[in-house]
């Protein structure tokens, strides 16, 4: 295996198991909760996702904060003083600035430790389509792939990172600014649910809308077979935001509809949570284009 590391952040919403699994290391973003400050761990140590959600449906607010640079710093030194490279894949700059975080930091401790290598991505990727993009990068380092090969297929290939996915309110996407208070009042009277993406420039699109929940849910299939490439064979992870059985009915479809053999699923973060909120089903895929 090729000796470097993969580090990514906490909106990756990958579980401590798979983080084990991949090999890979991760720096957890913040949030604050009914003013009460805590971090997005992937053990979930500071607070469990459902708790998460139940504080959200009675009302209390959420707000998010970037990993900033001395984080980054304090995560990639004492790797770089142990003597290994380091690949950092990092949280959309279209929603965050935690790539621009890792910019800094990066170019700081290169001219520190100038015999190592050290890169980071902007990945334009959240939730577990970054985790997917990390997937994909663990797979490459295990083949024996160098760091710079590696980079270099990431950069090629993060925008065949599709992220389809529907919310169940659209409180939290009126709050976020991404509609506005008649459509989400109008939405909500009507049960008409958004589908939306993130788009080749990191940032969060709504792309159609359709009426109630389950016609919701197929849209994001319906969209993947439009748009995946040779579907049959993907890894294909779906995250949600505390709605497990919606989420386990989107992978049966997929399952069903494409002879998918490997379904990965967890939560959407709070990071990612507190913008969109209970009731978020996510579809991530490679396909022809987001």
């Amino acid at each position: 295996m090729s000796d470097f590391v993969i580090l990514t952040d906490s909106s990756a919403d990958l579980g401590e198991e798979m983080v084990r699994k991949l090999d890979v290391q991760v720096v957890p973003l913040g949030f604050v909760l009914d003013g009460q400050a805590y971090h997005d761990y992937p053990d979930n140590r500071d607070m469990d996702p459902h708790a998460f959600y139940e504080r959200l449906r009675k009302g209390d607010a959420a707000t998010t904060n970037a990993v900033n640079t001395a984080q980054y710093t304090e995560a990639l030194e004492p790797l770089l003083q142990a003597g290994r490279d380091v690949l950092v894949l990092a949280f959309s700059s279209g929603l965050s600035a935690t790539y621009q975080s890792s910019v800094i930091a990066v170019e700081e401790l290169r001219a520190k430790y100038p015999e190592r290598k050290l890169y980071t991505v902007d990945t334009l990727c959240a939730s577990l389509g970054q985790g997917l993009l990390v997937w994909y990068a663990a797979q490459l380092r295990e083949r024996g792939r160098s760091i710079k090969e590696v980079q270099d297929w990431v950069e090629e290939h993060k925008l065949n990172l599709c992220h389809q996915f529907t919310v169940d309110d659209l409180y939290f996407l009126k709050r976020g600014g991404r509609v506005s208070a008649a459509t989400a009042l109008v939405g909500s009277m009507l049960h008409i649910k958004p589908v939306l993406h993130v788009d080749s420039e990191g940032h969060l699109i709504n792309i159609g809308k359709v009426r109630g929940r389950q016609a919701s849910l197929k849209a994001l299939v319906d969209r993947m077979e439009e748009t995946a490439i040779d579907p049959g064979s993907l890894t294909v992870f779906i995250s949600h935001g505390d709605c497990l059985e919606d989420a386990q009915a989107v992978a049966e479809m997929v399952k069903k509809r494409f002879g998918v053999d490997e379904v990965y699923i967890n939560y959407v973060g709070p990071v990612i949570g507190a913008h969109s909120g209970p009731g978020t089903v996510a579809l991530f895929y490679i396909g022809t284009e987001r």
